[in-house]
């Protein structure tokens, strides 16, 4: 069999083998999306553990609570925040679906002037319809991500008790523990200083709900490149519906979006440093895989996961061909 026969029947394997892959993660998702978030916060948080049972000598099940007490707390206070949010969203989604109502009937108004006819009444009653149902789905969606809380909280339990603090790993989960960790952490307070950012310059130019847009940009932080799009377009329905000047519209996408610029492409880098070295065409694709098997929660967890693939590819001679192409190197390609 020639070499070009060997490539075509390996390639078509590993189509294959995609594709059963897929069809797995997407049939076992009840049971990985909750795995995947416990594992990514246990690589998190097991250095806190470790710091108590191996500098403060705490007995390992003291620190085991512990730091799932930690854990708790930080996600009750998300959960809390979030919560929140999508109230304040609920409240007020009658008071600016009429608002965009009213702007809209101004908006044919003028078309008509200018000798186009539209469907007015068909429009309007798709958009008094559609703003609810959107607003229920957005609630819908947070609360089914919360009740997923309980089995991420029963699998990092798991976790930290098999966990030996006294064993060095070493190897793939050495790598990955490492390069997870920084990611996320770094990830992490990078968010948050993004959100408190964005809450703080929407509420200097007195836009309602700046803490709901200031949560949502810490939570979309999370998704590279898109999510930070969609944070700064957010507000566009409630500056639009609120304000009347445009410049002042315009400060209220532009000012915000421009502070998610200069953090994601100036300072995370730096932070990051080499980071998961996944090239952005890969991260794009990654993001629209997972988001494919796994929704929204996917997305989240587009980064971490294909990182983690690439680490194992490295780590064989045959496969790391297909982990250097996750990072932009093309065969035959020096760099």
């Amino acid at each position: 069999m020639s070499s070009e026969q060997t490539w075509l029947a390996t390639g078509s394997l590993m189509v294959i083998a995609v594709v059963a892959l897929g069809v797995t993660l997407r049939y076992a998702r009840p049971v990985l999306v909750p795995f995947v978030l416990a594992f990514l916060l246990y690589t998190l948080v097991s250095p806190i553990l470790d710091l108590q049972v191996i500098r403060l000598k705490v007995p390992r099940p003291i620190a085991v609570g512990i730091t799932l007490l930690i854990v708790l707390v930080i996600l009750g206070v998300i959960l809390v925040f979030v919560n929140q949010a999508v109230q304040a969203i609920v409240s007020t989604a009658g008071r600016y679906s009429d608002s965009m109502v009213n702007l809209v009937r101004q908006v044919f108004s003028d078309i008509k002037e200018w000798g186009i006819e539209l469907d007015q009444g068909r429009i309007i009653s798709d958009l008094q319809k559609r703003i609810p149902k959107l607003v229920g789905d957005t609630f819908g969606a947070i609360m089914g991500f919360s009740s997923a809380v309980l089995f991420v909280v029963i699998f990092l339990i798991f976790l930290l008790i098999g966990r030996n603090p006294r064993v060095v790993s070493s190897g793939i989960y050495a790598d990955v523990d490492e390069k997870i960790r920084k990611y996320i952490g770094t990830k992490a307070v990078i968010s948050m200083a993004t959100g408190l950012l964005v809450w703080v310059t929407l509420s200097l130019f007195g836009l309602e709900l700046a803490g709901v847009f200031g949560i949502f940009a810490f939570l979309l932080n999370f998704i590279p490149s898109i999510g930070s799009i969609i944070a700064t377009l957010l507000p566009i329905p409630i500056a639009v519906a609120q304000f009347e000047n445009a410049w002042l519209i315009f400060a209220v996408v532009a000012v915000p979006g421009a502070i998610q610029m200069s953090i994601g492409n100036v300072i995370e880098p730096k932070l990051l440093g080499e980071g998961l070295q996944l090239h952005p065409v890969v991260i794009l694709l990654a993001l629209s895989f997972w988001g494919l098997l796994w929704g929204v929660v996917g997305m989240f967890l587009a980064v971490p996961m294909t990182a983690i693939i690439r680490i194992i590819l490295m780590q064989f001679d045959t496969l790391r061909p297909v982990g250097r192409l996750l990072a932009g190197e093309l065969p035959g390609l020096k760099q």
